[in-house]
């Protein structure tokens, strides 16, 4: 069992395949902005769905990286789909992935009352190890510290969730800041399916937790997430790494190189939405002119290379002859604005708050981009 288990690890988290693939956000040269989708659930513990099932999902959705990450400590199916080892749905997704463009990577989900409440564990190299000799799964700590024993990386599941916190707040309790300070919980979900907290974000950005956003789906995708609409698609964590493979992307997780695309929000920290921003608005100089009129009036083409809309506020000196402060720029798309600069420059300065890419609560990013004129 353990030498089946360590080949499928090896067929699925090598590398990841590229064939034909949507492009959600253009990226750096050297860096590779990996979809992912690190929360779902299959029949093997309370999905409604076979494991084959979440990989042609993925695969339709675009998806580079996914992880079933089954709970522990319950099976609905079980008298259904009676089995023991908890490393089948794993085993059954990786044996059916084969050459296809996903990576399927080790998970489960530890799943506690609160406090402290569930959390995944990806690039596990065995479940079963997570229960005892009588069978039952470990205490919360016990568990966390297999996990880490495992070299897995583990983040806290849906912090906000109404059912563990009646007022949506995420908040630490003791347990969470005791492996937190001993360095045993390396990221927390920001989103969790219909949910975003900007208390978890606080919590990342003070305690240096990677930022997570997952799907949790546990029915069908379209089901939960009408993909057919542009604006609503399955929250994606997009992770910053240096190449596509495992260990690569790994580390980048480690290190927090990440983003969340959740409806219409890009959200993360400042140095990482920067690097996003960087990349997809591109501002371009039309040169001085209206309508044919030498004035000085500076035609701009705005430009959004990504998936997601951009929602500008312009915080600058200069005022537009057609449009407010206000811009929106369609996804995949660009839009023409007219500068009034009072005399013809050289290169002109334009700054933007943008109003859906979140680096903090109630904080979003500023931008400026120079434009050359010829």
């Amino acid at each position: 069992m353990k030498n089946l288990i360590l080949l499928i690890t090896i067929l699925c988290v090598n590398t990841i395949f590229t064939q034909n693939k949507k492009t959600f956000f253009e990226s750096p040269e050297n860096i590779y902005y990996i979809s992912s989708d690190l929360h779902i659930h299959s029949v093997f513990s309370d999905g409604a769905v076979w494991p084959t099932i979440r990989v042609d999902e993925a695969i339709r959705d675009s998806i580079d990286l996914i992880s079933l990450t089954e709970h522990l400590e319950y099976q609905s199916h079980l008298s259904d789909i009676p089995h023991n080892n908890r490393n089948r749905s794993f085993q059954i997704a990786g044996g059916y992935v084969q050459n296809r463009p996903l990576a399927v990577v080790h998970g489960t989900e530890i799943t506690k009352p609160m406090p402290p409440g569930h959390f995944n564990a990806i690039f596990i190299k065995d479940a079963n190890k997570f229960f005892d000799n009588n069978k039952e799964p470990l205490d919360f700590r016990k568990a966390i510290n297999e996990a880490n024993e495992q070299e897995a990386f583990v983040f806290w599941n849906h912090p906000m969730w109404e059912a563990n916190r009646s007022d949506g707040i995420a908040k630490l309790d003791p347990i969470h800041r005791e492996v937190i300070n001993k360095k045993l919980l390396h990221g927390i979900e920001v989103v969790n399916f219909d949910t975003f907290s900007e208390e978890a974000m606080q919590i990342a950005l003070d305690n240096k937790l990677t930022m997570i956003g997952t799907s949790d789906v546990h029915i069908l995708i379209d089901w939960d997430f009408n993909i057919e609409k542009e604006s609503y698609h399955r929250p994606i964590t997009f992770i910053m790494s240096e190449n596509k493979t495992i260990k690569s992307i790994r580390d980048a997780l480690f290190n927090g190189d990440t983003f969340i695309w959740y409806r219409d929000l890009v959200i993360g920290k400042h140095k990482n939405l920067k690097q996003v921003i960087d990349n997809n608005l591109k501002v371009v100089s039309k040169g001085y002119g209206y309508r044919d009129r030498k004035v000085e009036i500076l035609q701009v083409e705005l430009i959004n290379k990504s998936v997601a809309p951009i929602s500008l506020n312009y915080i600058g000196d200069y005022t537009f002859h057609n449009d407010y402060k206000f811009i929106e720029i369609q996804p995949k798309s660009s839009k023409t604005i007219y500068v009034k600069t009072k005399k013809v420059e050289n290169k002109v300065n334009l700054e933007f708050e943008i109003l859906n890419y979140v680096i903090a609560p109630k904080t979003n990013l500023k931008t400026i981009k120079t434009i050359s004129i010829e």
